[in-house]
């Protein structure tokens, strides 16, 4: 075992170990291709699960490495100054140091306690900018459509793709983008004649579609467009739509989707393309969908720190009914809840704590088809004490007291999941009428037969345990009964038999753990005659049990469904009623 003051070894280590993780991060995501043109959804599963899992097992690699060769049983404040302070120099020209910083610091509060944890010894703000960090190609490429023409332009976007597959029909494609590209120009504001058009060099694979993602230039003015690209019956690829609107890209890069497997040498780079086109997504948020969680931690906590040192309300319990399984508190004025798991669960819940925790990285590892809240989770996290309201405090030494510590003027959570804040689906639906009110059941329906199609089921279906996004987009975030559709029986209430089957309270047959009754959903969704009808008038095959098994063979037989993150008016199928274009 080495000394511990060769701090410019453990320095290089540290980054030795970041760069032999983002290498096989980036192996990873460079076979998105491969298995996007083998249609090998299977396997791009297992990839994305891969992927998810990896840095903490590189995490833990160099703790291992580190703890071997060198002796960090006395912290010396001086030395990890220098470890730092050399991390820095090595971190030059570097094509991902805010992630190797990261790395970093998972590394250091791996190895050492809470009450090291300060400004000297980790990244808390980022040493590095990355504003104008670009690497051996371009993050993206541009076209001048006033040079040659939108169509010609257009062409040669396809063109460079490299989707490794033919276009069914390439000229058709074409021609619907160059459409719907003119009709965007001509519908926004004036256009100029320099405008250009950016088109980010890689492609983003997820689920079943690859996405090629774009931006007008108009002087200082961009306009965001995606293109999906999907297969048809022969194995080809076509454009499927062409998405401008903020609200179907908002949705593409949703905090309740999968993360997109895009090949990012430069990975700020790509991040500062997608946050021009898409501003208010917060870095955190744009890291993250790219598959860059613990980046996206680390920007989400420094985001937050700011915000508390330019805020001075206080931590309250969220609004909605009380949780039996998580303590929830928010800080009013930001989005996001904060969320601890009970030191005891009241009945009729039948959980532990080890089990909970098993269903959020569940959730984490699944694909969320845009109706399951991803979570940030954290250890050991340090807030203000008088931040925190009176209630709020009082509930959390009632409800969590082994989970927290006060420590001088800090009060420290043990383990906390933080989400997006959404509208709870029970509260929403007292305060809407109409056309809204009746959107709401149709959301609430569709998500979950989403989650179907993609082998969750949600378990309890109370409308409490359902958020709505600002575009009125409905989101389950109630995980611990959660369950894969696969392991569900599905069955049907057997007849009574007699007056005293019929007149009994509790169920005269017998019902194992993993029974599902869908003739009994109707008892979730309202005891109010108008909500009720609302959701058999959109929704009644959610009763029917033969619905349910026929998603289960589905699944089984190893189908993946189609669930289509945008609005299915805006395929081209639908905007052009069928008319084709021959090949050339």
């Amino acid at each position: 075992m080495r000394s511990s003051v060769d701090f410019e070894t453990i320095a290089e280590t540290v980054l030795n170990m970041f760069d032999r993780h983002y290498s096989i991060f980036l192996d990873i995501t460079r076979g998105a291709k491969q298995r996007f043109v083998l249609q090998d959804w299977e396997a791009d599963r297992v990839a994305s699960r891969q992927r998810i899992t990896l840095y903490q097992k590189r995490v833990d690699e160099a703790c291992d490495q580190i703890s071997e060769q060198f002796d960090l049983s006395n912290v010396d404040k001086e030395l990890w100054r220098n470890v730092k302070r050399v991390y820095v120099t090595l971190l030059y020209e570097h094509r991902q140091p805010e992630l190797a910083e990261t790395f970093y610091n998972s590394v250091f509060t791996r190895s050492f306690a809470h009450r090291y944890y300060n400004n000297d010894n980790l990244f808390v703000r980022p040493a590095l900018s990355t504003a104008y960090l670009t690497g051996s190609n371009p993050a993206y490429k541009s076209y001048y459509p006033m040079k040659i023409n939108l169509t010609e332009c257009l062409q040669e976007v396809l063109r460079q793709c490299d989707v490794g597959l033919n276009f069914a029909n390439f000229d058709r494609d074409v021609s619907y983008l160059t459409d719907q590209l003119q009709y965007i120009l001509k519908t926004t504001r004036k256009y100029t004649d320099s405008y250009q058009i950016q088109v980010l060099t890689p492609l983003f694979y997820r689920n079943k579609a690859a996405y090629i993602v774009g931006r007008v230039l108009n002087g200082a003015h961009f306009h965001p467009f995606v293109i999906p690209l999907l297969h048809d019956e022969n194995g080809e690829v076509y454009a499927d739509a062409l998405l401008s609107e903020s609200k179907d890209i908002t949705n593409l890069f949703s905090f309740a989707r999968a993360y997109f497997m895009a090949d990012t040498e430069v990975p700020s780079a790509v991040v500062n393309f997608l946050h021009q086109m898409l501003p208010h997504k917060t870095a955190a948020d744009l890291y993250t969908s790219i598959g860059l969680q613990k980046q996206g931690k680390t920007e989400f906590y420094r985001d937050f720190l700011a915000h508390l040192r330019h805020s001075t309300d206080q931590l309250v319990t969220s609004k909605g009914t009380l949780g039996m399984v998580m303590t929830v508190f928010t800080l009013p004025s930001y989005p996001f809840v904060f969320k601890v798991i009970n030191d005891r669960f009241a009945p009729p819940k039948r959980v532990t704590t080890h089990l909970v925790k098993e269903k959020y990285q569940l959730v984490k590892m699944h694909d969320r088809v845009g109706r399951l809240a991803d979570t940030l989770e954290f250890s050991h996290v340090a807030l203000p004490l008088n931040r925190f309201s009176e209630d709020l405090l009082e509930s959390l030494k009632q409800r969590i007291p082994s989970s927290i510590k006060i420590e001088g003027d800090m009060l420290i959570i043990r383990h906390l999941y933080i989400e997006r804040r959404l509208e709870p689906l029970n509260l929403y639906v007292d305060e809407v009428r109409g056309d809204k009110l009746e959107g709401a059941f149709v959301e609430y329906g569709n998500a979950i037969k989403e989650l179907a199609e993609a082998n969750i089921f949600p378990g309890d279906l109370l409308l409490k345990n359902f958020g709505v996004t600002t575009n009125c987009r409905v989101i389950f975030y109630d995980y611990d009964e959660i369950e894969l559709m696969e392991d569900c029986n599905f069955r049907k209430i057997p007849a009574p038999e007699n007056m005293q089957q019929m007149m009994a309270s509790e169920p005269w047959y017998s019902v194992d753990e993993k029974d599902v009754f869908p003739e009994e959903f109707l008892l979730f969704v309202s005891s109010r005659v108008e909500r009720k009808e609302l959701f058999m008038k959109h929704h009644k095959d959610l009763l029917d049990v033969d619905y349910w098994r026929a998603v289960q063979e589905r699944i089984r037989a190893g189908v993946i469904g189609d669930v289509f993150p945008y609005d299915k008016t805006n395929r081209f199928q639908n905007i052009y009623d069928g008319r084709i274009l021959p090949k050339k």
